[in-house]
């Protein structure tokens, strides 16, 4: 390959950072019958660079598609791999990053799956054979920027070590020219902000303790490795000014990040101090240059400065505040005669964030840019800047309208942003649950709340919540005001914990909504005593009147102010709200009985389920798979802590083996990972019972249950269960669980039992929140599956086993018969 055409991509590799084109040419677009291929190609390719430029991403795609078909008539295989890279430049400015990866690993011959996500991390084998498939690639230029491309476009697609490796061993390669190594060095430390920005993002998540210390001591090595990368690229003599100054706004970024992290970090404060020295030197620095951000193409410059200005308004120094609203005014000036609405709506956003006397007015003006163009994920922000504003003026009317309106945003575009770009990816617990919770909030003040609309609110959240726990898209879960049969539930209840306050709200089919408020520092404490209690293995131990203290207390705070609106028997639908989700309800005691004298339960989470329908005597067919004997996964770094063999499996098993219509049964050796895949692709059943060690964690790859072999997480329950619930109509009306248990300190136990049921495509699940005594769970078991038989609903059947349970002298604590709960379908 000569130097002319090294050199054209090299200059290709730098525009793989901006994809935009300064072509000061205008072609037509389209193939020309009277021109040769080759001439036809280059006008396809120069016209979607213009059109690219112009902002007109579909029309430039469209160009590229049939240059990439004029290119196969040619049997040119450089231009064909360019021509894909082009494409996916237009689908990454479309927000299409997964048919921007699927077109790179096409124009490189690599595997589709590199670009399908999955919760489960990389292993150490795929890491190698990625690793090694990289190095069997011959380099050449259209290649090399594939490569490039690829490794910006994982990142882009949520796939960070992934991403990770391609650039690293991309600057591997000796015949890099120090463009191209500046640009893939770039590329590589943005990876690596995202990989901290992604730790940060699991310890948010995070509750049990020993998990969260792991995610402590991890998150600062992550973050300086990124800022290590940033600041050799930035005092780099060699480096171009332009790379250099994009190097130094990301690592400021990550700087003022990570230092607002350490804040909460008592066990930091040297790093703390050391990363608060490197601020001001690196804003002084960047202030010293401002001729540097002239060096960008007129769109990013004005980006580049929008991100300094931002930077800027987060340091509390005065001049420093002063400097940010002067580079704010520069950006819009500038940005004035730029055709990007979006990049508008932005600058201005900040504007009012940075004066409040014009705040209004510059929201007003932002929101008609952004409505303009549709761009609801900046709309959505806008609206919740609005809300605080009117909120502080003491416009609740208008306020409320704003947060009303933002939301509509955030659920419009929510399934996008859960397969956006990475930036986007790590956006639930610092944006999205706050604006939902100050919405409910500012309703539920109301000396009128509306209360239907507060329950809905909180629906829409805990479903939002559940879907980026899974990383998944749309459920297809129904709201419980839209089921018919609700009537044979007698009310659900929601209870909302807002901060300051916990919200309880009932519902009965035919009736008004009736509500009770409770400041929580009433609720707290005695909730966590009472979780702190049950969830230890010497609960059993436990006098009953220590739990009675709390139990008793939490029924008069939560439940006693609506009890007139109750019925005096029936079944109760929950919706559980943070802490309360590792809550059994049944526990609860008014002073005379606990709930379970008077009714059954189900929990839901975000008030929606698959549709309930009745299990018939006649339909049950089962799926058993237990595990009773030592084995190799009790020793899976995913295990349960101090996990042993539970040989009364054995007999569980074979009670429900004999209460069913008919089973399948994989017992002990027999229950590998991938017999149980193979049974559940093959077996017809609608019952799936599992017995052996599991557990429902804050972390999704730590949510599952063991096999004989090894751990099966939540995050595999979509490929096992795919063609059960997919290619067959008969749905799993029921999955038992019935020796799992919450992880210690993990007090959202419904959030995984959620997760585990929507991945397995069940109407209904039975799961324990704690590991109790074997011999105990399978009386419960035998009594559950006998009243199914019975005809009982699952909900009822759940709870005449555990009143059995209860009234056993041996197990007559609420320690043995309080951990079953039952969530989705309570028919």
């Amino acid at each position: 390959m000569n130097r002319k055409k090294w050199l054209k991509y090299c200059l290709l590799s730098i525009l793989t950072l901006t994809i935009v084109w300064m072509s000061p040419l205008t072609l037509l677009a389209g193939s020309v019958p009277n021109i040769p291929k080759q001439q036809q190609v280059q006008i396809l390719i120069t016209s979607g660079r213009e059109q690219l430029n112009r902002g007109q991403p579909d029309q430039a795609l469209r160009n590229w598609q049939e240059a990439t078909k004029l290119y196969r008539q040619l049997n040119d295989q450089e231009g064909i791999t360019t021509s894909l890279v082009y494409q996916a430049y237009a689908l990454q400015k479309l927000a299409l990053y997964s048919q921007a990866c699927q077109k790179l690993v096409a124009a490189l011959n690599l595997e589709e799956k590199l670009c399908e996500y999955t919760l489960l991390p990389a292993s150490e084998q795929e890491k190698e054979s990625l690793t090694t498939t990289v190095k069997r690639i011959v380099i050449t230029p259209a290649s090399l920027l594939a490569l490039q491309s690829l490794g910006e476009t994982l990142r882009l697609n949520y796939k960070l070590i992934q991403s990770e490796i391609i650039l690293e061993q991309i600057l591997t390669i000796k015949t890099l020219s120090s463009e191209q190594s500046n640009n893939i060095r770039l590329s590589l430390a943005n990876t690596k902000q995202d990989i901290y920005k992604q730790t940060k993002y699991q310890f948010n998540w995070i509750e049990e303790p020993l998990l969260k210390d792991a995610a402590v001591y991890l998150i600062p090595r992550k973050a300086q490795e990124a800022l290590t990368n940033y600041q050799l690229l930035a005092i780099d003599a060699n480096t171009p000014t332009a790379i250099k100054l994009q190097a130094q706004l990301n690592c400021l970024d990550l700087l003022l990040d990570f230092q607002e992290w350490l804040k909460g970090q008592p066990g930091y404060i040297d790093i703390y101090t050391k990363i608060n020295q490197q601020v001001r030197p690196l804003i002084n620095l960047i202030l010293q240059d401002p001729l540097s951000f002239s060096t960008l193409p007129t769109d990013q410059s004005i980006q580049a400065r929008l991100k300094f200005a931002n930077s800027l308004s987060k340091v509390s120094d005065k001049k420093i505040q002063l400097e940010a609203i002067k580079y704010a005014q520069d950006t819009w000036e500038s940005a004035k005669n730029i055709k990007s609405q979006k990049l508008k709506a932005r600058i201005l956003g900040l504007l009012a964030k940075l004066n409040s006397e014009k705040s209004l007015d510059y929201l007003e003006t932002a929101l008609t840019l952004a409505q303009s163009i549709h761009a609801e994920d900046v709309a959505y922000e806008l609206q919740v800047q609005l809300a605080k504003l009117y909120q502080t003026q003491g416009q609740v009317k208008s306020a409320l309208t704003a947060y009303r309106i933002a939301i509509e945003n955030i659920t419009n575009i929510r399934h996008e942003l859960l397969s956006s770009n990475s930036d986007l990816q790590f956006f639930f617990y610092e944006k999205v649950d706050p604006v939902y919770r100050s919405y409910m909030k500012l309703l539920a003040a109301s000396n009128t709340p509306d209360l239907d609309l507060i329950t809905q609110i909180h629906e829409q959240l805990q479903t939002a919540e559940l879907e980026d726990y899974l990383k998944c898209g749309k459920l297809e879960l129904v709201s419980l005001n839209k089921i018919e049969s609700l009537s044979n539930a007698s009310a659900v209840i929601n209870i909302i914990d807002l901060s300051d306050s916990i919200e309880v709200i009932v519902k009965s089919p035919g009736k008004p909504p009736q509500h009770h408020s409770v400041d929580t520092k009433l609720v707290i404490y005695h909730l966590d005593t009472l979780l702190n209690i049950l969830q230890d293995k010497r609960a059993s131990f436990t006098k009953e009147r220590v739990i009675l203290s709390h139990s008793q207390l939490l029924y008069q705070r939560l439940i006693a102010p609506l009890e007139q609106y109750l019925p005096k028997s029936g079944t109760l639908v929950f919706v559980l709200d943070k802490s309360f989700q590792s809550l059994p309800i049944q526990v609860l005691h008014d002073g005379q009985n606990y709930l379970i004298d008077r009714y059954s339960f189900a929990g839901t989470l975000g008030a929606r389920i698959a549709l309930p329908k009745f299990l018939l005597k006649e339909q049950m067919q089962a799926l058993i798979a237990g595990l009773s004997i030592p084995s190799p996964s009790l020793h899976d770094i995913n295990a349960p802590l101090d996990a042993t063999a539970l040989p009364q499996v054995r007999a569980e098993v074979e009670d429900v083996r004999n209460l069913t219509k008919s089973s399948v049964t994989l017992l002990d050796k027999d229950f590998t990972s991938q017999n149980f895949k193979e049974k559940v692709n093959k077996a017809n059943f609608n019952i799936l019972h599992i017995s052996t060690h599991g557990q429902f964690s804050s972390d999704p790859l730590r949510t599952g249950f063991l096999a004989y072999d090894r751990q099966i997480n939540i995050a595999e329950f979509d490929s096992l269960l795919k063609n059960k619930t997919r290619s067959s109509s008969q749905m799993i009306e029921l999955l038992v669980l019935s020796a799992c248990q919450t992880a210690k300190g993990n007090k959202r136990s419904a959030l995984g039992i959620a997760g585990v049921a929507v991945q397995a495509g069940a109407r209904s699940t039975v799961a324990s929140l704690w590991l109790v005594e074997a011999e105990s769970t399978v009386l419960l078991m035998q009594e559950f599956y006998r009243g199914l038989n019975n005809g009982l609903t699952k909900a009822e059947a759940l709870r005449q086993a555990q009143l059995s349970l209860k009234s056993n002298p041996k197990y007559s604590h609420p320690y043995f018969w309080s951990p079953f709960i039952l969530v989705g379908s309570w028919l």
